[in-house]
């Protein structure tokens, strides 16, 4: 399958960000074993990490409690169901090198929910218009949530991130080892609708902004 390109002018990445397909989707990657951190200094998986929201509990008519619907991925019979919400740490909120950490990991977060819930608003609303990639890559997400489609796998990790802090720049980057799973894609009558995309071990250029108190995701890419 041809791929979209997408450049960076703000680093040397690979044009064929994120293995872009014609669908305007990213590659996956369940099981890849890491290729190597970005860097030996890069920092590891911490408390910053987003936390996922199972929404509040269900009430019976004489007030007993009932548990919590189940979380239940997607699968060829049907979509994912009671997808947690990623919601974000209050870390993620802080205009420092932490705070950018905290975001990305949490903004990968709202991308695996928009693949499995083909919600795209959450993530949209924290990247840039400019980030041509975001654009493109979440209008793919909800394309494939259309007439009843449906994605299986998807899911991101972001185990390792180093943030390149600059004091004097209000334009920071970091460089992220970006796991995927593979995708499937399934038509409504639960037929395959195209060879599945497969699992990805990338390291990524991301590049963030902080404005009026939040940050946003600006540009992507990965480093070749």
């Amino acid at each position: 399958m041809p791929r979209l390109f997408a450049f960076s002018s703000r680093a040397r990445v690979r044009g064929a960000v994120f293995g872009l397909t014609a669908a305007l989707l990213l590659t996956g990657c369940q099981g890849a074993q890491p290729g190597g951190s970005p860097s030996e200094s890069s920092t590891t998986a911490s408390p910053t990490s987003a936390v996922l929201s199972p929404g509040p509990s269900a009430t019976e008519s004489s007030g007993s409690a009932v548990p919590a619907a189940v979380y239940k991925p997607a699968d060829a019979k049907g979509k994912a169901q009671n997808v947690p919400v990623p919601v974000m740490p209050e870390l993620a909120k802080e205009n420092s090198k932490a705070g950018l950490e905290a975001f990305i990991r949490y903004w990968f977060q709202l991308l695996s929910y928009a693949y499995e819930t083909g919600d795209v608003q959450k993530a949209k609303t924290l990247a840039d218009d400019g980030c041509v990639l975001c654009v493109d890559l979440l209008t793919g997400v909800a394309t494939n949530y259309t007439d009843g489609r449906w994605l299986v796998g998807g899911r991101y990790e972001t185990p390792v991130i180093e943030v390149l802090w600059q004091e004097s720049s209000s334009l920071q980057s970091a460089k992220v080892q970006l796991l995927q799973q593979e995708i499937v894609y399934m038509n409504p009558d639960g037929s395959s609708g195209r060879e599945p995309t497969a699992a990805i071990n990338d390291a990524a250029a991301f590049f963030g902004i902080f404005r009026n108190g939040v940050w946003s995701a600006t540009d992507l890419g990965v480093i070749r």
